[in-house]
């Protein structure tokens, strides 16, 4: 009813009293101004004067699924969006969703993460309603081998979006970081639930920096706001990563990998130069060559052997 009583007000310039509300929408007066309070209390500006009615002044900015909704032009990511302020990580509640048949396309979305994570297992810090925290469930029909993929489809989308809504040319270190002047700004991760040959979901979750401050930044990193110098839409820029997400995902089940990776090479910084990656056995160390269809990075050593990289730390050299 509250997301009703919104859309009412939205299409109304003018004040609209309580009782056309309430008979429009088929509530008492009494119920009406209940939610009108509730509403209120998740920072809507709704102004009431007596003999006019009520006015929506000022949507808040927060990720609530009602603002996402509007203007939302997917078809199928996130129409179904799980909201929550606070969560230990968006990730552990997608992946429980997704063994339980949450449909393709769902949203996991948080103010703040108690325990977020980047890869490996390592922290990534969520200021409360700052960020844009999220994860996405997905349903390909492909081999596990192609999953890392995702990761840099993600990664691409998320690039494309901060470009059309902040204007801000970001580029990917591979795997996983987005990179704003060699800076991070944010990262993507992307955990799967499968058997040898086939994925029953794979998840990605997305971390952007985006009206954080310089305070509530970790070293080496940065956000939109430090660049804009000024605040933007967290819900616009949500609904344009979503969309994004959504057309090269169904790039890729037209057409394969390939396009993905040709427009990953458009925002990739870590081809042609030398690197250092640091696996589970060690590390390599050589010319960043080329990733192949699936993602993977491939490497030369100095000793000319050339090595297929699926996860692992890089550092850039030169």
């Amino acid at each position: 009813m509250q997301e009703k009583i919104l859309d009412f007000l939205r299409k109304r310039q003018e004040y609209a009293s309580g009782e056309e509300i309430s008979q429009r929408l088929g509530i008492s007066r009494q119920a009406l101004w209940k939610h009108i309070h509730e509403l209120k209390g998740l920072g809507y500006d709704i102004v009431a004067v007596p003999h006019l009615g009520y006015k929506l002044i000022s949507c808040p900015d927060r990720l609530y699924p009602s603002e996402i909704n509007q203007n939302l032009q997917t078809r199928f990511v996130g129409k179904k969006i799980y909201y929550f302020d606070t969560v230990t990580s968006t990730m552990d509640v997608a992946f429980q969703l997704g063994l339980k048949n949450s449909p393709e396309g769902a949203v996991i979305l948080a103010e703040t993460q108690t325990k977020g994570r980047g890869r490996i297992n390592r922290d990534w810090f969520s200021p409360h309603h700052k960020g844009i925290y999220l994860s996405v469930i997905l349903r390909p029909r492909i081999a596990p081998s192609q999953a890392p993929i995702f990761t840099l489809l993600v990664a691409v989308s998320v690039c494309e979006a901060i470009k059309n809504i902040a204007g801000l040319e970001t580029q990917i270190k591979w795997p996983n970081d987005i990179l704003l002047h060699n800076k991070k700004i944010g990262g993507i991760l992307t955990e799967m639930s499968a058997e040898m040959d086939e994925i029953h979901f794979i998840i990605i979750g997305i971390g952007i920096n985006v009206n954080n401050d310089k305070k509530s930044l970790v070293s080496g990193a940065t956000s939109i706001k430090e660049h804009k110098k000024e605040k933007i839409s967290r819900i616009e820029l949500l609904q344009k990563i979503l969309k994004r997400i959504e057309e090269n995902y169904t790039l890729f089940k037209e057409k394969g990998g390939q396009p993905i990776i040709e427009r990953w090479r458009d925002f990739n910084v870590t081809l042609g130069r030398r690197v250092k990656i640091y696996a589970h056995k060690g590390h390599i160390e050589g010319e960043a060559v080329d990733i192949d269809i699936d993602g993977a990075l491939l490497l030369r050593s100095d000793h000319g052997l050339m090595h297929r990289v699926t996860t692992g730390d890089v550092i850039h050299c030169r």
